[in-house]
C-alpha cells in the first residue's frame, strides 16, 4: 500500500495536479531569491578604492595604458592651452595662425616649410586654426560663398574625433553657423543657418580651402579667406565680418625645426595633466571602467611619492617604446597595396585607440574618410627604406590618378614628418600644379630624390633630403575607388 501511495504522489507531481499551499510571505521571498543579483548599471558596481596599497609595478602597468589612451587627449589640451594665449589673431613664429579662445585665424597662402606645429602638413590648401571652449559659450562660424572651389571646415572634439559636416562634400550653403557644446539648450537667433554641436566642450576648427599653385589663384582666394571668421555669439549682428589676414602680427621667434614637431606631450608632466582631461572629456560608452582605473591611479599617486615616480617612469618608457614607433608608417593604418598603408577610421576613432594614438603622433588632425583618404610609405617596391641618395619614380598609369572629386597630391616628408626645405621650394605635386609633364602614353611619372632627375623631368620632381624620407598621398573627397579601397597607389620604383 505504501508503494502504491508513493507512486500516486509521483504521478501527481509529474502531471502538475498536486496542489501545494504555502504562506504568501514565503512565496514572495522565493520570487525575490531568483532575481539577478548582478548590478545592472556602472554606478551600481563596486569602484576602485584610492586607499589600497598599490605596488609600483601595478601602477606602471595601468600607467602605460593610461599614457597610450590619453596621449591624443593631452596633446590636444596642451595645444589649445598654448595657442589661445594669443592676444589677437596672429602668426606664431610668423608661421602658424593662432587666435584667442573662440576665435580663429587664417593663412593667406600655403603654410611655410618651417612649420613645426603639426606633423605632415600639406601645401595644397590655405589653412586656418581656432580653438573653442563651448561650455556656455557658443561661437559663430562664417561660411562665405566658395563657388566651385573645394573647401571643408574640419571640426574636432577633445578626443580628436571629427564632428559636424561643413564643407563642399556636404553641400553646405554660405551663411552663419552656430558652434555649441554638448549641453547647450539655447535658441539660435534669427540669421543663423544651422547649429553644429560638439561632442565635448573642447572644439578645434581647421578650415581648409584648396588653392592652385598660381599667382592668379592666390589673388582669387583672398576675398574668400577674409570672410572665414569666428567670434562669440554675443558679437553676432547678421552681417558678414571680414579680416585682413595678410596683416597678422607675428608672435615669437622662428621655431627650431631640428627636433621635429613641437613636443606637445611631455612624459614627465603627463600624469599631472591627465586628471584635467578626465574632468573635461566625458567617457565614451564603455569607457567608464577605464576612467575609474585612471582616477584611482592619480589619487594614489597624489599621496604616494613612490607611485608617482613609477608613473613618470612608465610615461617616459612608453613614450619611447610605443609612441615614437608610430613615426614609422608600417605601424599606421592598414595595408593599401604596393608597399603603402592607408589610414583607418581617420577622425572617427571611437574606441580604436591604436589608430587614434598612432595618428595623433604621426599626422594629427586627419579628415574623416568621406572627406580625405591618406596613403603613406617609407619603402620602395623592393621593401627598402626610401633614401635621398637614390632616385625613385612613382608612375600613375593613364586614367589611374587618385579618383577624387576634390583634389589629390603626393607630398614628400623628412624622417620627422616635416617638409624638407629645398631650393625649388617644392614640397608636393598634384592637382594644384599646372606645369606637370605627362608621358606620351598619358601616364604621369613623379620623381623623388636628393639629386635632380634632369632638367626635362624637374617639373615632376620632389627634392628629398640625403637621408630617410617618406611619401604621402592625399585624396580629398574620394570617389568609389578611394572609399572602398579598390584603388591602390602605384609602386615606388628605385631607378637610380
Amino acid at each position: 500500500m505504501r508503494i502504491q501511495r508513493n507512486r500516486s504522489i509521483l504521478v501527481g507531481l509529474l502531471a502538475g495536479t498536486l496542489a501545494v499551499v504555502v504562506p504568501s510571505s514565503v512565496a514572495i521571498a522565493a520570487a525575490d531569491d531568483i532575481q539577478p543579483s548582478t548590478p545592472q548599471t556602472f554606478s551600481e558596481l563596486s569602484q576602485p578604492s584610492p586607499d589600497v596599497k598599490m605596488t609600483p609595478d601595478y601602477a606602471q602597468a595601468i600607467g602605460r595604458m593610461a599614457y597610450i589612451w590619453g596621449w591624443p587627449l593631452v596633446n590636444m589640451q596642451n595645444r589649445r592651452a598654448t595657442i589661445t594665449q594669443a592676444p589677437q589673431p596672429s602668426l606664431m613664429h610668423g608661421v602658424i595662425p593662432v587666435a584667442p579662445m573662440n576665435r580663429l585665424a587664417m593663412l593667406t597662402g600655403y603654410i611655410k616649410p618651417t612649420e613645426t606645429f603639426i606633423a605632415c602638413p600639406n601645401q595644397d590648401v590655405a589653412y586656418g586654426l581656432g580653438y573653442f571652449a563651448l561650455k556656455g559659450n557658443p561661437a559663430v562660424i562664417q561660411v562665405p560663398d566658395f563657388g566651385d572651389r573645394f573647401w571643408v571646415y574640419a571640426m574636432y572634439d577633445g578626443r580628436t574625433d571629427q564632428f559636424g559636416t561643413v564643407g563642399k562634400p556636404y553641400g553646405t550653403k554660405p551663411g552663419f553657423y552656430l558652434l555649441v557644446g554638448p549641453g547647450w539648450q539655447g535658441t539660435a537667433p534669427k540669421g543663423i543657418s544651422g547649429v553644429i554641436r560638439s561632442n565635448t566642450e573642447f572644439a578645434n576648427v581647421v578650415p581648409r580651402v584648396f588653392m592652385d599653385d598660381t599667382d592668379e589663384d592666390r589673388a582669387a582666394i583672398q576675398p574668400l579667406i577674409s570672410q572665414i571668421v569666428a567670434y562669440p555669439l554675443s558679437e553676432f549682428d547678421g552681417k558678414m565680418k571680414t579680416v585682413d589676414y595678410s596683416k597678422l602680427p607675428s608672435l615669437g621667434d622662428a621655431a627650431d625645426t631640428s627636433g621635429g614637431e613641437t613636443q606637445w606631450v611631455v612624459p614627465e608632466k603627463f600624469f599631472d595633466q591627465l586628471g584635467d582631461v578626465l574632468d573635461r572629456i566625458p567617457p565614451l560608452p564603455g569607457e567608464e571602467a577605464l576612467y575609474a582605473q585612471f582616477r584611482q591611479l592619480l589619487a594614489i599617486a597624489d599621496k604616494d611619492p613612490a607611485i608617482k615616480k613609477a608613473l613618470v617612469q612608465a610615461a617616459i618608457d612608453t613614450d619611447k617604446s610605443v609612441i615614437r614607433p608610430f613615426l614609422q608608417w608600417e605601424h599606421n593604418g592598414v595595408p593599401a597595396g604596393n608597399g603603402w598603408n592607408r589610414s583607418k577610421n581617420n577622425a572617427q576613432w571611437g574606441v580604436d585607440y591604436f589608430d587614434r594614438t598612432g595618428t595623433a603622433r604621426s599626422n594629427l588632425l586627419d579628415n574623416r574618410p568621406a572627406e580625405t583618404q591618406y596613403f603613406y610609405t617609407d619603402f620602395d617596391s623592393g621593401g627598402n627604406k626610401l633614401k635621398g641618395d637614390s632616385l625613385y619614380a612613382v608612375t600613375f598609369p593613364k586614367g589611374q590618378l587618385p579618383p577624387v572629386r576634390g583634389f589629390w597630391s603626393l607630398t614628400l616628408y623628412n624622417d620627422k614628418h616635416l617638409f624638407h626645405q629645398n631650393d625649388l621650394e617644392r614640397f608636393s605635386l598634384g592637382t594644384k600644379n599646372k606645369m606637370l609633364k605627362y608621358n606620351p602614353d598619358g601616364s604621369l611619372t613623379l620623381y623623388a630624390g636628393a639629386k635632380s632627375p634632369g632638367k626635362d623631368r624637374e617639373p615632376n620632381w620632389l627634392p628629398a633630403p640625403d637621408g630617410d624620407f617618406s611619401l604621402y598621398i592625399r585624396a580629398y573627397w574620394g570617389k568609389a575607388g578611394i572609399l572602398d579601397g579598390s584603388w591602390q597607389p602605384p609602386k615606388v620604383e628605385k631607378i637610380e
